[in-house]
């Protein structure tokens, strides 16, 4: 072989070694993750900032780009087409193209692009200043194609200023969450943000506690009664209504209470001078705006009302904290007595349990819309108040009624059928 051809052939091994570039640092800066990209931009560091620019403006990117990759492959066609002809003639041109061809395709294009795509961040910043150095060799011709391709694609009605880049939706977002790898992100933190993402799809009504199960003070009660609900009362905050809870005073706090006892100066007046105006939540209301109005109003529980004004029920800022994250106990059966369960398998359950807590507390799979509570679902399926020892088979559940006050089911014991 003579030095010639030698020579030759030096030339196109640096001419695929040049397109493996250009293809790698295509792939590369195309897949890098934007995110960690932009953590790393505001962290100063020098090579994210140039990566980011060439983000920022990636046409001229791809222009370089395939510029470079476009005249390697021909010069390097042109050499293995004069190789191929000095040494076997005209069939050794065809040898020659096919080998190049060959050669292309693993060490210019499938090698360098894998490799780009699994490591985009570390071929990025490998590659960013001998990238930029290339394409101030390519600029007036990048900035030509750039401008004949702005021109194209004006003409058929696309824009860059329309395009909107890196932005999730709802959805994806809460994919990347959920995909996120447990190294990085534990499951249960996976589950707290996947939560906090959903508080926007909830309303106050879903969580709320029913209007029935409000625990209040009625002051036109004697005043023994009152003495005797106050004692034994187990909530923090103490609604203060008239006759019915429909008719609220205001809401106090069980310390101003005790201060009251400690100074002697407990009464029903005192408890009405000292009791918070009430704050009246519509049912419809985004859970994130309610933290936000709570904290505008400084208050941590509302009462919800439908469109006509009636009550609904009592929303407090512990419910939704805790649909962030969590029960606040490990146990939920200590702090559930709503669901005991018994020997035989079966459980206990008082029927006024909303299924949202239900189905977080068993991990049995109730309809999310509808009823809120165990109680109405069961009315609702059956289309009537059913009587004591009632059995019927929900989904796969098998309910008894046991007791039944006015026009609600109190408790019922229910067994899970396991399916075949």
């Amino acid at each position: 072989m003579s030095s010639s051809v030698a020579l030759w052939l030096l030339l196109v091994l640096f001419l695929i070694i040049l397109a493996g570039f250009f293809s790698a640092a295509e792939i590369g800066i195309m897949s890098i993750n934007r995110y960690r990209l932009r953590h790393l931009v505001k962290q100063g560091h020098s090579r994210a900032i140039l990566v980011q620019n060439q983000l920022n403006h990636p046409e001229k990117l791809l222009s370089s780009v395939l510029i470079g990759n476009t005249l390697s492959n021909i010069l390097a066609s042109m050499a293995m087409t004069f190789i191929g002809q000095t040494l076997y003639q005209d069939a050794g041109v065809a040898i020659a193209e096919g080998l190049l061809t060959i050669s292309l395709l693993v060490f210019a294009e499938m090698t360098p692009k894998t490799w780009a795509a699994l490591h985009p961040e570390k071929v990025s910043f490998a590659i960013i200043h001998l990238l930029r150095a290339v394409q101030c060799v390519f600029l007036p011709l990048s900035a030509l194609t750039t401008y004949l391709a702005h021109k194209m694609l004006s003409m058929i009605g696309v824009s860059k200023k329309h395009v909107n880049r890196d932005q999730l939706s709802y959805e994806e977002l809460r994919a990347v969450v959920n995909e996120t790898d447990s190294v990085l992100l534990t499951k249960e933190h996976q589950n707290m943000l996947v939560s906090l993402l959903d508080l926007e799809r909830a309303n106050v009504e879903d969580i709320m506690i029913p209007r029935g199960e409000i625990v209040g003070i009625d002051i036109t009660e004697p005043w023994v009664d009152v003495l005797e609900h106050l004692m034994t009362i187990q909530h923090t905050r103490i609604p203060l209504f008239q006759h019915h809870i429909d008719d609220l005073i205001g809401v106090i706090h069980i310390r101003d209470v005790v201060q009251l006892a400690l100074n002697h100066e407990l009464s029903v007046d005192a408890l009405l001078k000292l009791a918070e105006k009430p704050i009246f939540v519509p049912a419809s209301t985004p859970l994130n705006m309610q933290i936000l109005q709570f904290r505008a109003k400084k208050g941590r529980s509302g009462f919800v009302v439908n469109e006509y004004g009636d009550l609904m029920g009592l929303i407090t800022l512990e419910d939704i904290l805790e649909e962030v994250v969590g029960e606040f106990t490990t146990d939920v059966h200590d702090l559930f007595q709503e669901v005991i369960p018994q020997s035989d398998g079966e459980y206990l359950i008082d029927a006024t349990i909303s299924i949202k807590q239900l189905t977080r507390t068993l991990g049995w799979e109730f309809p999310s819309l509808g009823p809120r509570t165990l109680s109405g679902l069961i009315i609702e399926y059956l289309g009537y108040i059913p009587p004591i020892d009632c059995c019927l088979q929900f989904y796969n559940y098998q309910i008894t009624v046991l007791r039944i006050s006015g026009q609600m089911i109190k408790s019922v014991r229910v067994k899970k059928i396991e399916q075949d």
